[in-house]
């Protein structure tokens, strides 16, 4: 029997253990997706407890902020939702966790917060309800006074180069202008464009978010092509930041095209709060991306694409918790023609951005990988992306999922790499569990005899995904 998260954790063979050790293992994080706040990273926030860091607490407007992974273990085991997102004490919500955790035996959040223990604190026995109080008591003390254990102290030690922050067009971008006049910081920290506000023309509060871009951008939107215009002026903005990349979270993708005229009277329609159809919708929103995408290949950055996933699902919490509080599930989509004829029409004038898809849905990887393969070009290779086994995915099995579709169809070798997606500071140790699982996987090949065992090859391909290829494909 093997110990518990030894240090072949994940790694089942020999091959395996080498590639992880000599080129996975220290390799810099390329962080290109989170949800990480750039004020604490300026602020070097501090946490109390390991509850706060890990279930985070309310904001100043109300909101709750924290991590609807732990939310969703703590609610399948019947903790009141009082404990999970209420005001119920810090202790208390721990404890609640740790129980729930202890029955989590196969979901990766019981790797993961083990991991987190593991490395930030030095605790190698598995957290029970029966030493809990006692790494409370030392994770408590540790987070208040270790150096190492601040915000940026966190990211330091997690040996980070880059962190992609999602920031909304409306954004100020004030922190991350701090964050770039200090010189000795160690790592970068970059806006990401989110501008699915703008995009999402059906979702409640779209006029008065179109009247707020208007006030950043210093002229009145009233047209379609008033707000491709002030998405462009603040994409320049982001851009003058560092920005590198977008981020759109759609339910699906949509291709409609529709003259400039008719998505002006969708808009007008919209703003009126006028009930859309979902032709009008989809016609507008395709102009909108696409004008987008035509910009992001100007300024040479690259374009993510989230979807397949339904959000809110329970109507009741959502009235009383609001969105990204864990009551999301994996949907189905049939957007594949719609997906490619979205980059042909880009592609016929040379004007297609590199991009980054993502599906909830582990049944799309081979469908997108091969119409990714149809428009991949000598601009960057692996221009056009399958993106990491993504939020509900990001287990050990869609993560090989997402990996063989890869290998299967596509180049392998060029993929990008893992990301966190996280609300959490902790949550490095997700890459490290992602090199494992490459690793463990590409050396199963080599010694099923799949895969010759050639020393550079295997080097560029394994330290390729963990960093390289981030490195290149975002021209850090």
């Amino acid at each position: 029997m093997r110990a518990f998260m030894d240090k072949d954790f994940m790694l089942y063979n020999d091959t395996a253990k080498h590639l992880y050790q000599a080129y996975a293992k220290d390799e810099p994080i390329i962080d290109y997706h989170c949800h990480i706040s750039p004020k604490e990273i300026y602020e070097d926030r501090r946490y109390d407890n390991i509850a706060q860091v890990w279930l985070g607490g309310r904001n100043d407007d109300g909101t709750y902020f924290g991590d609807h992974y732990k939310w969703r273990v703590m609610r399948s085991n019947g903790v009141p939702e009082d404990v999970v997102t209420g005001s119920a004490d810090p202790y208390d919500k721990f404890v609640a966790f740790t129980k729930a955790l202890e029955m989590a035996i196969g979901n990766p959040m019981y790797h993961w917060s083990n991991l987190e223990l593991h490395k930030y604190f030095g605790i190698t026995e598995p957290l029970t309800v029966k030493n809990c109080k006692e790494i409370w008591d030392k994770t408590s003390d540790m987070l208040q006074h270790d150096p190492n254990l601040s915000v940026r102290g966190i990211i330091r030690q997690s040996n980070v180069a880059y962190v992609g922050t999602t920031d909304d067009p409306v954004d100020d971008l004030h922190w991350h202008e701090l964050l770039a006049r200090e010189k000795d910081l160690g790592f970068m920290v970059c806006p990401s464009f989110r501008p699915d506000k703008a995009v999402n023309i059906q979702r409640p509060g779209f006029a008065e978010y179109i009247g707020r871009l208007g006030e950043v951008v210093g002229y009145t939107i009233d047209s379609a092509e008033k707000v491709c215009k002030a998405l462009e002026d603040r994409i320049d903005y982001f851009k003058a930041h560092g920005c590198r990349a977008s981020d759109h979270g759609v339910d699906y993708v949509p291709y409609r095209e529709v003259p400039m005229e008719e998505a002006n009277r969708i808009f007008m329609k919209a703003m009126a709060g006028e009930k859309l159809t979902r032709d009008e919708i989809d016609g507008y929103q395709t102009t909108v991306l696409l004008a987008l995408a035509r910009k992001y290949h100007k300024e040479n950055i690259a374009m993510e694409i989230h979807y397949s996933c339904t959000r809110d699902n329970n109507k009741r919490m959502f009235a009383l918790e609001g969105p990204d509080t864990g009551f999301d599930m994996i949907a189905k989509s049939s957007c594949y023609n719609e997906l490619a004829e979205f980059f042909s029409k880009l592609d016929e004038t040379n004007e297609l951005p590199k991009t980054i898809v993502f599906s909830l849905d582990e049944s799309d990887f081979n469908q997108i990988t091969t119409c990714l393969g149809c428009f991949q070009s000598d601009e960057v290779p692996g221009k056009m992306q399958l993106g990491a086994a993504w939020w509900f995915l990001d287990t050990r099995d869609g993560m090989e999922a997402q990996m063989k579709s890869l290998a299967n169809l596509g180049l392998l070798g060029n993929f990008i790499g893992m990301l966190t997606d996280s609300r959490s500071f902790l949550s490095y140790p997700r890459h490290d569990y992602f090199r494992r699982i490459a690793c463990n996987l590409i050396g199963q090949w080599v010694e099923n005899g799949e895969y010759p065992d050639d020393e550079e090859s295997l080097k560029k391909i394994v330290s390729g995904i963990s960093y390289e290829n981030a490195k290149r494909y975002f021209d850090l």
